[in-house]
């Protein structure tokens, strides 16, 4: 599946060539807070197969997992565009958002839901205090 998209200002593009394998909400604090949102909405894509133009910057920091994560961003609008996890290696998280076609994607899990916001719903879908369990295969 080829999934494309771009930074507000259209100033950093991608376009991944590889199958996208998780499809995500993170409610952990760090993600509250570069998104400016309740949530960031992801979907995880091989890095063989994704490629930049433009030139996205990365703001690195320690996340909920302990792990290293780095926020790739465009330093002309501030978009977030991208993420790569320490703790996911050889994955890029794509933020849903600045897809093409956000449509083509929909998440099927939840993480970091002890951060998740009271009043917030997404329907039934699993929903993990901490971070994905090792060997979890998400329902499609």
């Amino acid at each position: 599946m080829e999934l494309t998209g771009q930074c507000l200002c259209g100033a950093v593009r991608y376009k991944s060539t590889g199958t996208p394998l998780r499809r995500f909400v993170c409610h952990c604090r760090d993600c509250q807070r570069s998104s400016g949102s309740a949530f960031h909405v992801g979907v995880t894509v091989p890095r063989e197969g994704f490629s930049v133009t433009g030139e996205a910057r990365a703001y690195r920091s320690q996340g909920d997992s302990g792990r290293g994560v780095a926020r790739y961003f465009c330093p002309t609008c501030g978009s977030g565009v991208f993420n790569e996890i320490e703790l996911r290696p050889g994955l890029i998280a794509i933020k849903v958002g600045t897809l093409d076609d956000p449509c083509l994607v929909a998440p099927n899990y939840e993480v970091f839901g002890r951060s998740k916001l009271p009043w917030l719903s997404l329907g039934d879908i699993e929903c993990f205090r901490e971070m994905t369990p090792a060997g979890h295969q998400p329902k499609p």
